[in-house]
């Protein structure tokens, strides 16, 4: 088993991209709900806090926070992937690798994750988590995507409804994928 150097700071904020294994899928918003489920139920046994999120059709954005002294994101995110998968049918295509480990093919075996370094690195991820779904051709304004946490934003007065809504640039600078 190869082992990955990954950041261990306790306590630390974090941004993450998590993938399905089929990147044509709509499956992310399609069971949207158990998707929900396998997070409050995680969530329940492991807290953290989510910061800002968005789910796309096939992968999702977002950026938490852990309690102070845990470090254990990949147990989260493990327990949150195989909470969603188990409440699915059978039936996606399965390597031979996967299936030799009893492995679903629903997500990608690996995610991206990102310490969060400070305040201007945390709006800026924020921004790039809100902007996503206009940034992939989903909407033409931000507010039009209802799987993303800029409605929590925008409640909160943090954000105006018609951030980023039409304009050619947006607010993190240089449109990104």
């Amino acid at each position: 088993m190869v082992l990955y150097r990954r950041d261990n700071t306790p306590g630390a904020t974090w941004f993450f991209t998590v993938n399905l294994a089929d990147r044509q899928s709509r499956l992310l918003i399609d069971r949207f709900d158990l998707l929900r489920a396998s997070f409050a139920d995680v969530m329940r046994r492991h807290p953290w806090a989510i910061d800002a999120i968005v789910i796309l059709p096939e992968h999702l954005h977002a950026i938490c926070t852990l309690p102070p002294g845990d470090a254990d994101f990949a147990l989260r995110w493990r327990q949150i992937k195989s909470g969603f998968s188990r409440q699915l049918p059978y039936g996606e295509s399965i390597s031979a690798s996967r299936r030799g480990k009893g492995e679903r093919g629903i997500w990608q075996r690996r995610y991206w994750e990102h310490r969060i370094r400070d305040e201007q690195d945390f709006a800026r991820h924020v921004d790039y988590i809100h902007h996503n779904p206009r940034n992939h051709g989903y909407v033409e304004r931000v507010i039009d995507w209802p799987w993303s946490s800029f409605h929590r934003y925008v409640a909160a007065g943090l954000l105006p409804t018609d951030w980023a809504g039409g304009d050619d640039e947006w607010p993190g600078g240089e449109r990104g994928g």
